[in-house]
C-alpha cells in the first residue's frame, strides 16, 4: 500500500529493532533514535496528546501516517499489525524506518 507523497517536514530514516511493548500484548514498536529525537522535540509544533507528533512513515513499500509519542528520551513508533504482516516483519527485527515529522 503506497501513500502519496508526504507533505514537507522533518525527515529522519534510522534502522530499529522491533520490540512488543511489555505492558500490552500485541502492541509493537521501534524506538527512534536519540539524536533524531532531541531534534524532533525541538522542532515548534502544535500541541498534541500526550505531547505525540504526527509522522507519515514508510516500511519497506508500506506507507502511512500515524504519530509517535514520547518515551523516555526517545520517541517510540507503534508498527500497525498490517504493517507487520505486509513487510513480513516481526519482533526482533531490525528494519529500516523514513519517518517524516509533521508540523500540524
Amino acid at each position: 500500500m503506497r501513500a502519496p507523497e508526504p507533505p514537507p517536514g522533518l525527515l529522519v530514516v534510522f534502522s530499529a529493532e522491533i520490540y512488543e511493548w511489555a505492558s500490552r500484548r500485541n502492541w509493537f514498536f521501534v524506538d527512534v533514535p536519540p539524536e533524531p529525537s532531541a531534534d524532533i522535540a525541538d522542532r515548534p509544533r502544535m500541541p498534541r496528546g500526550f505531547g505525540s507528533a504526527p509522522v507519515t512513515v514508510t516500511v519497506g513499500e508500506t506507507t502511512w501516517r500515524t504519530s509517535i509519542f514520547p518515551s523516555g528520551d526517545t520517541y517510540a513508533l507503534p508498527l500497525k499489525r498490517a504493517v507487520l504482516d505486509a513487510e513480513a516483519i516481526g519482533e526482533g527485527d531490525v528494519i529500516e524506518v523514513r519517518l517524516v515529522v509533521h508540523d500540524d
